[in-house]
């Protein structure tokens, strides 16, 4: 039955059903923000954070919504966003943030977050930015996140994640930045990432990612930034990449990478406004196309193997910001090779120009001055530039830093360098400048380094190096200076790191004022004519580590105040008149690692504390009158003090090593013989060379003569009175260790002759013309260089051409079979010690010699009366070249030259060196080629063999890929063989020649039919 309704009736019951609508709907929205706020005190509740109140407003019993961090939607019914950035966390990221199903950005970036990411992520269905760099998260990166279908940001970037790049990733339709850099991600990159067609920045660097570059990236349009530095991918640049037409940034810095850069590439970016491609191995050219990229702003081009010329078209880029090639094989000659810094003054907005690290000669434009007035800064240093700086340089205002260092120019330092107000760092050392230094250097006030060592530059320390405010470091160091040391120079309280003025020509005494030096590192005299007392007031330079004061003429005693620089590590005043006793409180100089007080007038009693506990760490000898506590009381009162025992042990030894090694280049051919005596030696002896010789050999050590500069020395080209081409080395005998290794060196050598090691045709211990010990090796003189040279490509043949397949095969065998000698075929076998491209030099003919015997070790058995040579624990050898044992505390022994020479043959190969900065992670140059080992070997071979391997062949016929694969195989597998971390798993010397010596076999007479 039906019964009409009054319409206030109607109108009530449908107000109840609409407020009780209403109720049960809030009721429903106020459980879903009950459920975001226990969300987040879960969150909460697994991390702290400085300060600690930091979170104080995340009170259970108010709502979310007035929370630090967090953000409501408008109707304050859900949370949809979290911000806790650079807020202190530390702790993990709680599980429960996937019940946050409303939120649209999560920021949790600059915190110290630890855990791995939970994969309750996936859950955020609406999220659009995530936040996370900065952190140490760890783990990989959740599989499930593909379903945050909407996010725009993904930034994960300086964290520990690990893993693969999930090829899940290409699902996120609408992500634009996509930000995974500097993580430990490794694998490659999943081709799939192509289908993200709204990606604008992709950042992929300092990972461990290999493989290739997918071609499939060229999908990405809209890309603006690429950057994949610091990873180990490898191949070429795929063509189609270029076709990014939209691309602003590809910073591809730091791989393996090698190939061509593709010479269409001003034409198919010619949107393309930062190219980088530094620290690669790209080789070919600079593509001249590149310079018709009339809006790009930055190149990027260092650390490859670019060779040829700078193409032209510079003038073309009015908006270049950047433009560095420094440290590729580019080259130019004749006087005008630099002119292309010309084209340059076209572009007004430039900032950075390097070109340092080439093969570039020339010399320096006068039009340098044109270049923009912003430029800051300009390397040109490591070239072969000659002539003189241009007086123009100077209207460069705008220039911070100006390196030219180790080139060749001469002529004298322009007073216009003075006008350069902005400058805070100058770099001419390694060069042939001459002249005075300019006063108006003086007026560079905000100067924080100057750098002119190693020039021929005369005259007096200009006063007016006082006006240097900020100048935290100075090399006037290998001049010609004479004069007495400024007062004003020693007032530059701001110096910090080194303070140098070592070998000059320096006179008079040491102001007092050098007090003012309080926060120098090192302070470094040494090698002057300097005189008086060393002053009281150096114990005031509080922060010094290292003191060289030797060779010169200082007299009176050690000042007692050396002992309240705490932090001294090294103090040598050796070389001096020093006088009086040896201060006793040096022993309480925790740090000090070196003390050498040698030949000067010190008497009395020796400390036995501290440093001097270690008799390897002082050096005493030349000082008569010092004695032992026990031998001052045994001298009766009369004065008469015995010398230390060590320094007769060590002195008697010297003496009996010299007259050995005289006896070894004067017996006649077939009379040598182990003697018992050195009475029984009746050969017929040679006069040594004198130090006058060698001075006239060398033009009194010029350094145009310098060929080369080792640990304990530095190596000159010479000619004797016979017109016989030398190569000498003179040791430094104030380095530690540089007695051991001219004797070590000797003994080696004794009784070994092969054509495959370096000839020592005879040494020199004498006086040099200030009185000083001198102390050198001759050596025949290797016309070819170091193989490190040929490696580096700083040596090539009059062709341009490097080393050849055949080359390197022939410099490898040539390098076993001298340490096949060493270790089996020598009367007592020899351990190298520190077999490193360096150390093996190449004649005139190509052929491989093994050199450098510093550090080598005979291996005697041993008996009651000998003990072995070889039983001493100090690490031996070069950084990156040592056995893993070594490091252990193993002797040396044959097993380590082997490791040595494995790294150095994968070296000789890949062209990479065991310390390359790619090199970082865990991974090596021994894993990086087992890696491609034996399948893409043609990933880890040094680019310059590839077309060569093409080209290989025998009586004008090609020799098949076959036998060629197979010949790489056995070279590089003997490489892999040497450097087994074990050393009872590597093989000997032996088989490495007979392997080494079959591969040279099959390239010179291959099967071809």
């Amino acid at each position: 039955m039906n019964f009409p309704f009054p319409s206030t009736l109607k109108l009530l019951i449908l107000a109840v059903i609409i407020l009780s609508s209403k109720n049960v709907f809030l009721g429903a929205e106020s459980a879903t923000l009950s459920t975001d706020r226990e969300a987040l005190l879960s969150f909460k509740s697994q991390i702290s954070m400085e300060p600690p109140n930091a979170l104080s407003t995340w009170d259970p019993n108010s709502s979310p919504c007035n929370w630090t961090g967090v953000v409501c939607n408008k109707l304050g019914e859900r949370v949809v966003e979290l911000d806790l950035s650079d807020m202190g966390i530390t702790g993990s990221i709680s599980p429960y943030i996937g019940n946050l199903s409303f939120l649209r950005s999560l920021q949790l970036q600059d915190n110290r977050f630890t855990g791995t990411l939970p994969d309750e992520l996936g859950n955020l269905f609406r999220l659009r930015i995530m936040n996370m760099s900065f952190n140490s998260i760890e783990g990989a990166i959740p599989r499930n996140i593909s379903r945050c279908r909407e996010l725009k940001i993904v930034d994960m970037m300086q964290n520990e994640i690990s893993g693969i790049i999930p090829e899940e990733l290409s699902e996120l339709a609408e992500v634009q930045v996509l930000n995974l850099g500097r993580n430990h991600l490794s694998g490659a990159i999943p081709p799939s990432i192509g289908n993200l067609s709204s990606l604008t920045v992709l950042i992929l660097g300092t990972n461990t990612i290999d493989g290739l570059i997918p071609s499939e990236l060229s999908r990405l349009r809209n890309l603006k930034q690429l950057d994949l530095t610091i990873n180990n991918l490898t191949g070429t640049i795929p063509p189609s990449i270029y076709n990014m037409s939209s691309l602003v940034n590809l910073a591809v810095a730091s791989n393996d990478l090698w190939g061509d850069i593709p010479n269409d590439v001003g034409v198919t970016l010619p949107n393309l406004l930062i190219l980088n491609l530094c620290i690669n191995k790209f080789t070919g050219t600079i593509p001249g196309s590149l310079h018709n990229l009339t809006t790009i702003q930055v190149i990027r081009m260092a650390h490859n193997l670019l060779h040829g010329t700078v193409p032209p078209g510079l003038g073309n880029l009015p908006d270049l910001q950047m433009y560095n090639i420094g440290f590729n094989k580019i080259v130019s000659s004749g006087e005008s090779g630099l002119d292309f810094i010309t084209s340059l003054t076209n572009s007004t907005r430039l900032h950075f120009l390097a070109i340092d690290g080439n093969l570039l000669e020339g010399v320096i434009p006068e039009s340098i001055g044109n270049l923009s007035k912003v430029l800051s800064n300009l390397y040109m240093g490591g070239n072969h530039i000659h002539g003189s700086i241009p007086a123009s340089i100077g209207l460069l205002s705008g220039l911070t830093l100006l390196n030219l260092s180790y080139n060749s120019i001469s002529g004298q330092i322009p007073q216009e360098i003075g006008q350069l107000e902005k400058l805070q760092m100058l770099g001419l050392a390694g060069n042939r400048i001459s002249g005075i230094i300019p006063s108006s250097l003086g007026n560079l006030q905000k100067l924080n380094d100057i750098d002119l060592s190693w020039n021929a530059l005369v005259g007096s320390i200009p006063t007016s190096f006082v006006n240097f405010g900020y100048l935290i470091s100075m090399d006037l160091s290998h001049n010609k200076l004479n004069g007495s040391i400024p007062k004003e120079i020693l007032n530059l309280t701001s110096l910090r790191t080194f303070f140098k003025l070592s070998n000059n020509f320096l006179s008079g005494p040491l102001p007092q004022e050098v007090r003012f030096l309080q926060g120098v590192g090192t302070i470094d005299l040494s090698g002057n004519h300097l005189s008086g007392n060393i002053p009281m007031s150096i114990g005031m330079c509080k922060s010094l580590e290292k003191l060289f004061m030797a060779n010169n003429m200082f007299s009176g005693p050690i000042p007692d105040t050396l002992v309240e620089v705490r932090g001294l590590e090294t103090l040598d005043l050796s070389s001096n008149q020093l006088s009086g006793s040896v201060p006793p409180d040096i022993q309480n100089l925790n740090a000090l690692q070196l003390l050498n007080l040698s030949f000067n007038n010190l008497e009395g009693e020796i400390p036995t504390g501290g440093v001097f506990s270690n008799i390897s760490r002082v050096h005493l000898e030349g000082n008569p009158k010092l004695c032992l506590y026990s031998a001052c009381e045994n001298s009766g009162g009369r004065g008469v003090q015995l010398i230390l025992i060590s320094v007769i042990i060590t002195i008697a030894v010297i003496l009996t090593l010299c007259f050995t090694v005289g006896l070894l280049f004067y017996i006649k051919k077939g009379k040598a013989k182990a003697m018992a005596s050195f009475d029984s030696s009746k050969g017929q002896q040679h006069q040594m060379v004198s130090y006058n010789e060698l001075r006239l050999a060398t033009k009194n050590f010029n350094q145009e003569n310098q060929i080369g500069h080792g640990s304990f020395g530095t190596v000159y080209r010479g000619y004797l009175g016979e017109g016989i081409a030398i190569a000498v080395k003179v040791l430094d005998t104030h380095i530690i260790g540089s007695w051991k290794s001219f004797f070590a060196e000797c003994a080696a050598l004794r009784n070994t002759r092969h054509r495959n090691l370096l000839k020592l045709i005879t040494s020199c211990s004498s006086i040099d013309f200030r009185n000083m010990e001198f102390l050198a090796l001759v050596y025949e003189f290797m016309s070819n260089g170091s193989l490190d040279d040929w490696i580096k490509g700083k040596r090539r043949n009059s062709d341009g051409e490097g080393l050849d397949i055949m080359d390197r095969v022939n410099v490898a065998t040539d390098v076993a079979c001298a340490i096949n000698y060493l270790h089996h075929e020598c009367e007592s076998p020899v351990v190298h010690c520190d077999l490193k491209p360096s150390n093996v030099l190449l004649d005139e003919d190509m052929v491989a010699k093994v050199g450098d015997f510093g550090l080598a070790r005979l291996l005697i058995a041993r008996t009651d009366t000998q003990s072995s040579i070889s039983s001493t624990n100090v690490l031996k050898g070069s950084i990156g070249y040592i056995p893993p044992e070594y490091g252990l505390g193993e002797k040396p022994s044959t097993a380590g030259d082997v490791y040595s020479f494995g790294i150095m043959l994968l070296e000789l190969f890949t062209g990479k060196s065991p310390t390359h900065e790619s090199f970082v992670g865990g991974l090596s140059l021994k894993k990086w080629v087992q890696l491609a080992f034996p399948t893409n070997m043609e990933q880890v071979l040094d680019p310059e063999l590839l077309s060569d391997i093409e080209k290989l062949c025998c009586d004008d016929q090609s020799i098949s890929p076959e036998i060629r694969r197979d010949c790489l195989k056995t070279v590089i597998g003997v490489g892999l063989s040497c450097t087994s971390d074990s050393p009872n798993e590597r093989i000997s010397m032996r088989d490495v020649y007979h392997k080494l010596k079959c591969v040279k076999e099959v390239i010179l007479k291959p099967d071809v039919s």
